[in-house]
């Protein structure tokens, strides 16, 4: 578990963690983006949410496939795809719920909507960053073992 612990703050995945955020940055602006028209054309608000994630979705994988954890094939397979999606669709389920929690709890302004969507991708980064790296990817643990000091972790 401690050497677990430790891979998080490599230098590998400290560089990782900074290329996820930086397109889960732009890719959440996307995602607002969508979900904002979806909901100013009339779309109600769990549809929007689950369109633009469908959408949003799509974009990570190619980014995080390509730049993020540096795949070396040219295109994912079946099997990657699917964990990919899945991971996210087990994510999509928790913002889901902490969205119509809020939504029942709160008369939630367009603002408000908002608020809660990002709350709840805070809640789902670090999780989903593991997820994509030891699940979907596969990289790290067994690349490099050298390459995780324990010592950080201590």
């Amino acid at each position: 578990m401690k050497r677990y612990l430790a891979s998080f703050v490599s230098k590998k995945a400290m560089g990782q963690v900074v290329k996820m955020g930086i397109i889960g940055v732009g890719n959440t602006l996307f995602y607002f983006l969508v979900f904002n028209v979806l909901r100013t054309v009339g779309m109600d608000l769990r549809p929007a949410n689950v369109a633009a994630f469908a959408i949003g979705t799509a974009l990570a994988y190619i980014l995080n496939r390509k730049w993020t954890f540096d795949a070396d094939d040219a295109t994912g397979s079946l099997r990657e795809t699917a964990k990919f999606f899945g991971v996210n669709v087990v994510a999509l389920a928790v913002t889901d719920q902490i969205i119509a929690f809020a939504a029942r709890r709160f008369e939630l302004s367009r603002l408000g909507e908002n608020a809660v969507l990002v709350i709840a991708s805070g809640i789902i980064l670090l999780p989903k960053f593991a997820a994509y790296r030891d699940l979907v990817f596969g990289s790290d643990l067994n690349d490099n073992p050298d390459n995780v000091d324990t010592e950080a972790v201590s």
